[in-house]
């Protein structure tokens, strides 16, 4: 590998710069009060070159290669770097500003350009597979093959191997889809910024209940927009946690309609915010990419790394929840059309109508409404009810810790302990909107589990969501759905908190990205256990649990609107595979393209997609799930199935059960292959049925295996 000088890392700056110095706080957690966005490009630039150093010290020794030597050695290298990157980009995505923005703009390439000069390193890949090809006689254990296997196949999909002038455009690519990720992220950030709905009069207000109102005051109130009147204002965002609800209660159509199509158009407004043209070049890059490699198509290169394995059977999968989905949303529409007819409405039911009449449909059919139900739901139960659940199931506790410094004084924190009363980490809460974080719900880390550098390093874990603050001193309350998000994200959080392998290359939440969403949507399927609902659905006002008669219509109505949920999921995912099939990307119009797919699949008018191109983070913001989003369905297929291993025993903790999905699900990583893991805990592989059976959806006669 070449070398490259980096000037500014020679020398220590001449100010001090937390990252260089040792952290001595509460769980050894970055010091943010500390770090300020002039300390990360020097930061940057001298994890780069130790990094850089570490590399050609495992390519200039003498000695023949072993996995001590080289694999070790490379688990070991690069901790300034993962310290600095994991701050900075947890800063970005959470709690943002104009320095931090300029910062990701110009530290996007450059990370890409110092990732590919490692991995596109020829003598260094020469060593992975020496020991890649000796494998079975070096006398490795098991995760230690699955280290080595995971690099030499990342290796080998980075070019490493290659001619020069191959590696050399791959690099180009690496770099400008880097710049290309962080630019569409940082346009619909804008656009989410840039856009609010102020109602400032009762009419405007029309239909929303008191938590719709509270929630739409506090954002105004964030926003510095309410002043000496009392009335104030109030503001809808296009946090999904604020426009869903409006757009499920307001009674003024109009306003409906002006909230809806500013939330589909991020990305999509023409000027300097619009993410077409990063789009098209982005799917151009991911081709050619493909085509270097030696895969037919990106999407036929990125399943080559995953459970699927192939496009078809991600076909397969979409194709056979496709039609019992658009059957039931269709039915749906119809019914919602006939209450309009009703009510003397003479429209037809638009996209804007399409929550608004199917929260009255479900009042019908279910005899159950948000508002009723919603006070039943206060964020701090939640969180206590996804902690007992994993006081149930694997004996965790989990202590409030108020000496820990976060970035933002709306962060919360608990040290979790195991059954025996062991440290297994840190986790962290970021649960509220605000401007300076970005839209949706995740999971990351600031330190992962691992045994390589430590008898046992244990991690800092964090959840970040955006669910809309009470106002006035009122407890959050949260939709169903938005429990559910906290239950999913929990579940990625286990996944990291109770990771017990050796080597961070497979720790935690390091696998297949169809095998990810197993441990966070099977975690949602304790949510809507009775015995959970009764204990943590408390009444914000009265302070009563559930009645029984109101718990069980909850249950009953949990497939409710699923065609709609499905369909909107199910042609984002089509979408995002058929973009990614494309041989022949020039002059790629995505606005065509999406306009097509949704006419092939007979796309329901009164629905869009879940995410539409513009603003489809997933696929277009780094690329994590590109050719990928089909992964939560497929991971359906697994939690629907595992959580069926509970069921079964007629115990929803069955200690054996959990003690088998501790084992080989929460704890495992990614030390073995994912079907391996699975096999271990339950036996046998799934099919989709499973999958159709908990959507409401009746199985096929057929059965594909997931």
């Amino acid at each position: 590998m070449t070398q490259q000088n980096h000037p500014a890392a020679e020398a220590a700056p001449a100010e001090p710069n937390p990252f260089f110095e040792t952290w001595t706080g509460a769980f050894e957690m970055p010091p943010f009060g500390a770090i300020a966005p002039a300390h990360f490009m020097p930061a940057f630039e001298r994890a780069f070159a130790e990094h850089d150093a570490e590399i050609a010290a495992v390519t200039a020794q003498a000695e023949p290669p072993s996995f001590t030597n080289t694999i070790e050695r490379l688990e070991r290298s690069g901790r300034l770097l993962d310290r600095v990157a994991s701050v900075f980009f947890n800063l970005a995505g959470a709690h943002t500003n104009d320095a931090l923005l300029e910062i990701e703009r110009e530290i996007g390439p450059k990370l890409a350009a110092h990732n590919n000069r490692i991995l596109q390193n020829d003598a260094l890949f020469q060593r992975i597979d020496a020991l890649y090809r000796a494998r079975d006689t070096a006398g490795l254990t098991a995760e230690q093959k699955r280290v080595l296997d995971r690099y030499h196949t990342m290796y080998k999909r980075a070019g490493a191997g290659l001619d020069a002038a191959t590696k050399a455009r791959l690099a180009e690519i690496a770099q400008r889809q880097a710049t290309l990720g962080t630019t569409f992220s940082q346009n619909v950030l804008a656009d989410e910024q840039g856009y609010t709905l102020t109602l400032e009069s009762e009419e405007d207000l029309a239909g929303l209940p008191d938590f719709v109102r509270a929630a739409a005051r506090s954002a105004a109130d964030e926003r510095g927009m309410i002043g000496k009147d009392l009335e104030g204002k109030h503001v809808i965002t296009l946090s999904r946690s604020s426009v869903e609800p409006f757009l499920q209660f307001s009674s003024r159509r109009d306003l409906r309609e002006k909230a809806f199509r500013a939330w589909i158009a991020r990305g999509d407004q023409g000027g300097k915010t619009d993410n077409k043209a990063a789009i098209a070049e982005t799917v151009a890059l991911r081709a050619e990419r493909a085509k270097l490699l030696g895969y037919e198509t990106f999407a036929h290169y990125r399943l080559d790394d995953a459970m699927a394995k192939t496009p078809d059977a991600v076909r397969d999968l979409l194709d056979r929840v496709w039609t019992p989905a658009c059957a039931a949303a269709c039915a749906d529409r119809d019914a919602m059309q006939e209450l309009v007819r009703q009510e003397g409405g003479n429209f037809k039911i638009e996209p804007w109508d399409w929550r608004y009449y199917a929260e009255k449909l479900r009042k019908v059919r279910c005899d159950i409404d948000e508002a009723t139900v919603k006070p039943y739901f206060q964020l701090h139960h939640i969180i206590e009810a996804a902690f007992y659940t994993a006081f149930k199931l694997f004996g965790l506790t989990f202590e409030r810790r108020k000496d820990v410094e976060a970035w933002h004084p709306d962060v919360m924190a608990w040290e979790v302990l195991g059954p025996d009363g062991r440290h297994l980490g840190l986790f962290l809460g970021d649960y509220f909107a605000r401007p300076s974080k970005r839209s949706g719900a995740w999971m990351t880390t600031l330190r992962d589990q691992e045994k390589l550098t430590g008898p046992d390093v244990r991690p800092l874990v964090i959840n970040v969501m955006n669910f809309n603050k009470g106002g006035d001193g009122q407890p959050t309350l949260l939709s169903f759905d938005d429990a559910r998000t906290l239950f999913h994200e929990f579940g990625h959080a286990l996944h990291g908190l109770l990771s017990d392998v050796t080597y961070p290359m497979v720790a935690g939440t390091s696998v297949l990205t169809d095998w990810v969403e197993l441990p966070s949507q099977l975690y949602e399927h304790w949510l809507e256990q009775p015995d959970i609902l009764r204990r943590f659905a408390i009444h914000a006002r009265t302070g009563r649990a559930i009645p029984d008669d109101l718990l069980k219509r909850l249950i009953d109505a949990r497939n409710f609107n699923r065609g709609f949920t499905t369909v909107e999921f199910v042609a984002s995912a089509l979408f995002d595979l058929d973009a990614h099939l494309l041989k022949d990307t020039n002059g790629f119009d995505v606005g065509a393209f999406e306009d097509a797919e949704l006419a092939k699949m007979n796309m329901p008018a009164e629905i869009v997609m879940r995410h539409r191109p513009t603003h489809f983070a997933h696929v277009f913001s780094g690329g994590g799930y590109a050719s990928a989003y089909y992964s939560y369905m497929w991971s359906e297929v697994l939690d629907a199935d595992a959580f069926a291993a509970f069921q079964e025993t007629g115990d929803i903790f069955h200690p054996e059960t959990a003690k088998k999905l501790y084992d080989h699900v929460y704890s495992a990583g990614g030390r073995s292959d994912p079907e391996s893991l699975y096999l271990a805990f339950r036996g046998r592989l799934p099919t989709a049925d499973a999958l159709l059976k908990q959507r409401g959806f009746a199985p096929a006669t057929t059965t594909a295996r997931a």
